[in-house]
């Protein structure tokens, strides 16, 4: 594993490698949360806490959702409820943009009924494997899991009407690619629903170079300007960026005696595909 160093030195040499570099250490930092269920926070969190959500794993979902799922399917990794915010119709297909064990997928499905279908995305192979395994123990023949980067994501042109994603985009090294690669895959008119986290104020340097505190949703997060400039210039209309101060709540345990809270928000992040 990659100490943070190591990560200063490629960030300098290189910012392609650097990307593998950081894209690889979340993958390490959340395979290990797949497998083992321990945590990729910046410090150990309190018992069933993880990465990016508070201990009682459930920011924003109401119980009847929390117990619908599959057991396992909800790892405690989000930071909000892109469901909340994506009014999903029946028929639709929906893309989840860092899926993990399908929590959102399954919910997802739900909306969109039997007509509808769910495509999960992760790029993390032991993530993969327990969200497929999780859609089959619980019947979900509407929602598929495939392996990929969030950046190049594994779907055609125009062939999603949705898509949502929880506390994952701040992981990206590449946010820029990913709202383009997010606009490419969307059909006209389709729409983006997304919850993650937001940088309220600049973090310090130590911080953003700490890894421990970018797999664990702190130092990724960008700025709510640079989001918006980013999803415009991609071709995104419609943008609505809504930070929710009471976030920063839960957020202060993810790094208990840092004071993250004071620097990043979960927020909804909206936007749509202009019609042709």
């Amino acid at each position: 594993m990659l100490h943070a160093d190591q990560i200063r030195a490629i960030l300098l040499l290189n910012p392609m490698t650097s990307h593998d570099a950081i894209r690889q250490q979340v993958r390490t930092a959340y395979a290990a949360v797949a497998n083992t269920g321990s945590s990729c926070c910046a410090t150990a969190p309190a018992p069933g806490g993880s990465c990016c959500a508070p201990s009682d794993q459930s920011v924003g979902y109401s119980a009847d959702e929390t117990a619908a799922v599959p057991e396992g399917a909800n790892l405690g990794l989000g930071c909000g409820n892109p469901q909340a915010i994506a009014a999903l119709q029946p028929g639709e297909t929906v893309l989840d943009l860092g899926s993990g064990a399908g929590f959102d997928c399954f919910l997802a499905a739900r909306a969109v009924g039997s007509q509808g279908r769910v495509i999960g995305v992760d790029m993390t192979p032991d993530m993969v494997s327990k969200a497929r395994a999780n859609a089959s123990k619980g019947g979900y023949a509407n929602v598929e899991f495939r392996l990929g980067e969030i950046e190049h994501l594994p779907v055609g042109d125009a062939t999603v009407d949705v898509i949502i994603s929880n506390c994952v985009i701040n992981l990206s090294p590449d946010k820029a690619q990913v709202f383009h690669d997010a606009f490419r895959a969307l059909k006209p008119g389709g729409r983006l629903a997304i919850s993650d986290i937001v940088l309220t104020a600049e973090l310090p340097s130590e911080m953003l170079a700490e890894v421990a505190l970018y797999t664990g949703c702190v130092a990724g997060a960008a700025q709510i300007a640079d989001l918006v400039a980013m999803l415009a210039g991609a071709g995104f209309s419609d943008i609505r960026i809504a930070p929710k101060e009471a976030s920063r709540d839960y957020i202060q345990h993810w790094a208990p005696g840092r004071g993250v809270e004071n620097y990043i928000a979960s927020a909804n992040i909206e936007a749509v595909k202009p019609r042709e």
